[in-house]
């Protein structure tokens, strides 16, 4: 077995730790964020997928700030919290329409122009679409999810072109868990129990029984 085939191997199975941490909305994902990008630098780069090599690049810079982003979030240090799930405003979805076409065509005539890549206009889509994808889930965007079943249906047939055995199954398995994520997060959305604030041990739940309403004061 060559050493891109254990490669390969390996950030398939850190990818299947990255979907599980990615599907319950735990921070750990980002650790995975990190360990996948420099695996998939030398598979890309050995497999002439230029823009996806590219990428992995921002891939690092992006998990330390979503990192950061969902353990203490950036608002005031006073009041400084982990971020929450939110569905995507209208202009953050422009923006982000706007952002991916930019980055599409800028992709594309750098690979079709400057580079040997076979397939510079799917290669280029699938980069763009990651970018801001991304930045949706580093912001904890619930609908970063659809975008990325999107870059996962793409890539799935992208790989089996290129002749991995490996990423494929993987990407395959990203589209059906982008489904289930997405659920799941729309879920954990509406939940009205903070994930990030769970009971002191000693202190009665907050989920378990409600409080009595407080008692009348005298006049």
């Amino acid at each position: 077995m060559d050493f891109a085939r254990i490669l390969e191997i390996f950030g398939f199975i850190v990818g299947l730790a990255y979907l599980w941490w990615e599907y319950h909305a735990d921070a750990r994902v980002w650790i995975a964020s990190v360990i996948m990008p420099a695996i998939s630098i030398w598979i890309y780069f050995s497999k002439g997928i230029y823009a996806d090599f590219a990428i992995n690049i921002y891939y690092l810079v992006i998990a330390v700030y979503g990192y950061i982003a969902w353990k203490h979030g950036f608002g005031d240090k006073k009041d400084k919290k982990p971020r929450a799930i939110t569905h995507t405003p209208l202009p953050v979805w422009a923006g982000v329409a706007v952002a991916a076409a930019a980055l599409w065509l800028l992709l594309f005539f750098v690979l079709n122009h400057y580079t040997d890549s076979t397939i510079p206009r799917l290669d280029a889509f699938t980069t763009a679409l990651s970018v801001v994808a991304m930045w949706m889930m580093a912001r904890k965007y619930a609908e970063q999810w659809l975008v990325w079943l999107v870059v996962d249906i793409v890539s799935t047939g992208l790989y089996i072109y290129k002749g991995l055995i490996f990423y494929p199954i993987l990407y395959a398995a990203y589209s059906v868990i982008a489904i289930l994520g997405y659920r799941k997060w729309l879920t954990l959305m509406k939940s009205p129990t903070p994930r990030h604030t769970p009971p002191h041990f000693g202190s009665p739940s907050t989920t378990d029984t409600p409080k009595p309403p407080p008692l009348p004061t005298l006049p």
